[in-house]
């Protein structure tokens, strides 16, 4: 980018923060095992770190292990449990014992069992599945759930997550257009990489992207140096939807 386009962006952010509108997208890396991918996170710059609970998934991890795993957080990132048609009482055990800030519920719970932990939470919706397969469709879905804190669209596969498989982003169009007070902050998931985030990232403006397999050498393994590019590669999304915005 030239010296030019830079102070560009730098007025353009500063006129943004001006008009309070949002300036960037946040980043959850999902799917950890091991401390020292928390760390590269943290280190990268993250806003949230993501840890599963779901034992069939080749990153679960018990809960005193998500306890480990989050007890050197800074301030300021947020630890999220994921869960998929879970006991009450395993997810009271992780709130027990790791004290999750968030929680994020990825197979078919209903609204009423999502809002009975009294945390905030996020709901995932796998983008292709029946009753969620077109743009109306979709809306209907999510709008059971207006009292989550965030909207996360994933792949339709047997996996719930981490498959590395994307969806048709256009399917999304019917909830980019609701009014704010219909809608929640859209998390973008599904196959995010850091040489496929900009597009999508530039066209819905999501409030967040989540990754997991895409910056991992094998399921649960991340690499630093992938979690690095994938940062990168959002805030140069973000550069190029101000740059893109303001003609």
């Amino acid at each position: 980018m030239s010296v030019w386009n830079f102070l560009r962006l730098d007025l353009l952010l500063s006129d943004q923060a001006l008009k309070g509108q949002k300036m960037r997208t946040r980043i959850k890396i999902c799917g950890m095992t091991r401390i020292e991918d928390v760390d590269s996170a943290v280190n990268a710059g993250a806003d949230a770190v993501g840890f599963v609970f779901h034992p069939s998934s080749k990153r679960f991890v018990t809960a005193q292990q998500g306890a480990d795993l989050v007890r050197q957080l800074p301030a300021f990132v947020s630890s999220v449990a994921l869960f998929v048609h879970p006991e009450p009482s395993t997810v009271h055990e992780v709130l027990n014992v790791m004290r999750p800030t968030l929680l994020q519920f990825h197979g078919e719970e209903t609204p009423e069992f999502c809002e009975s932990f009294d945390m905030p939470y996020i709901k995932a919706f796998r983008v292709g599945a029946p009753g969620m397969d077109t743009p109306q469709s979709l809306v209907t879905a999510c709008q059971r759930f207006r009292s989550a804190c965030a909207w996360l669209f994933d792949s339709y596969t047997p996996a719930y997550g981490g498959s590395g498989h994307s969806f048709d982003h256009g399917l999304l169009i019917g909830l980019t257009a609701l009014a704010p007070s219909e809608s929640r902050p859209l998390i973008l998931s599904g196959g995010m990489k850091a040489s496929n985030l900009e597009d999508p990232v530039r066209r819905l403006r999501p409030w967040a992207v989540d990754v997991s397999s895409g910056v991992e050498i094998e399921p649960g393994i991340k690499s630093a140096a992938l979690i690095d590019a994938f940062v990168s590669a959002v805030e140069k999304a973000d550069r190029s939807a101000l740059l893109t915005s303001q003609g």
